[in-house]
């Protein structure tokens, strides 16, 4: 083959190669695009399935801890006897019935603020075991009429949580 067919052929070809690299280069930045843009759709729908689940998930946790406020449990829950550690034990029985009710709630809430409501209720029942060890309260109605006395001297746990839960919810929109 002599020289001027071989240039000639480069002539062809080099064009035809360099159109080929600048056609995959724009079809792969296409492709890119177009799964991204799926998966921007994708993400926005998800979001738009989960945000009644999550809004569900923070009204039942603040309806957990309007129950446990200890104005609220002590006037629903009624003492069983007298004996004021039998009182204590029931109310917070009460208190982990209805938190084990919840549980599955989580996974639709922040870590920070599920650990919130978690340290409220522990917070609750610590009040209620600190209260019913006081020597001054010998019976459940004792035991009652310190913890609302208590309520009187100090914010409770769920007030905080409640605060906490409304401004976590303020930012999701």
């Amino acid at each position: 083959m002599d020289l001027s067919k071989i240039l000639e052929l480069l002539g062809y070809t080099v064009p035809a190669v360099i159109t080929g690299m600048v056609a995959y280069k724009f079809f792969n930045i296409h492709t890119k695009n177009e799964e991204g843009r799926r998966r921007y759709l994708l993400s926005k729908e998800a979001q738009k399935n989960a945000l009644p689940l999550r809004l569900q998930a923070y009204e039942r946790m603040t309806l957990f801890l309007e129950r446990i406020s200890l104005a609220n449990l002590l006037t629903r829950i009624a003492p069983i006897s007298n004996d004021k550690n039998d009182y204590c034990n029931f109310v917070i029985a009460q208190i982990e019935q209805e938190f084990e009710h919840n549980l599955a709630q989580q996974i639709y809430m922040t870590n920070e603020c599920w650990t919130i409501i978690a340290t409220a209720k522990n917070a609750t029942i610590q009040m209620i075991r600190k209260a019913a060890l006081k020597d001054s309260v010998s019976n459940a109605n004792g035991l009652r009429e310190e913890l609302l006395n208590e309520l009187l001297e100090k914010q409770t746990p769920s007030s905080a949580a409640l605060e906490y839960i409304k401004k976590e919810v303020s930012q999701m929109w």
